[in-house]
């Protein structure tokens, strides 16, 4: 038995060409403690709703490109290394302002869950 799975999601254009820009590796990873999303949005794009959660908070954290990202109708401007951490429910939202693709990562999880990290959570072998 293994102890990692792997995927291969191809290049940010083709995950620009899935349904909304964005790649789920929950079920491609079979990840048991979060869902993340790699996503790549065209110039001009804008989620065309607002969405919450009940008990994950999400981190949103810009691989390129410029947006807004909305919660409870604030407007936060993200580019290239922001990261920006939303918690269970905020009303949020997002658009592409820049010239080009918007590209991210999306980490959910649920708040509070987290008992230990870093090394924390290590052991030297």
């Amino acid at each position: 038995m293994k102890n990692y799975t792997k995927t291969d999601l191809g290049k940010f254009e083709e995950i620009a060409k899935m349904e909304n820009g964005k790649a789920f590796l929950h079920d491609a990873l079979g990840l048991s403690s979060c869902e993340i999303s790699v996503n790549s949005v065209p110039e001009g794009f804008a989620l065309p709703f607002s969405h919450k959660h009940i008990q994950n908070e999400e981190v949103y954290i810009i691989i390129k490109g410029k947006g807004i990202i909305s919660v409870d109708g604030e407007e936060i401007d993200v580019s290239e290394g922001s990261a920006v951490k939303i918690a269970p429910h905020a009303a949020r939202t997002l658009k592409n302002t820049g010239n080009g693709d918007f590209r991210f990562i999306c980490v959910q999880a649920k708040t509070d869950s987290l008992e230990q990290f870093g090394l924390k959570d290590a052991e030297l072998c």
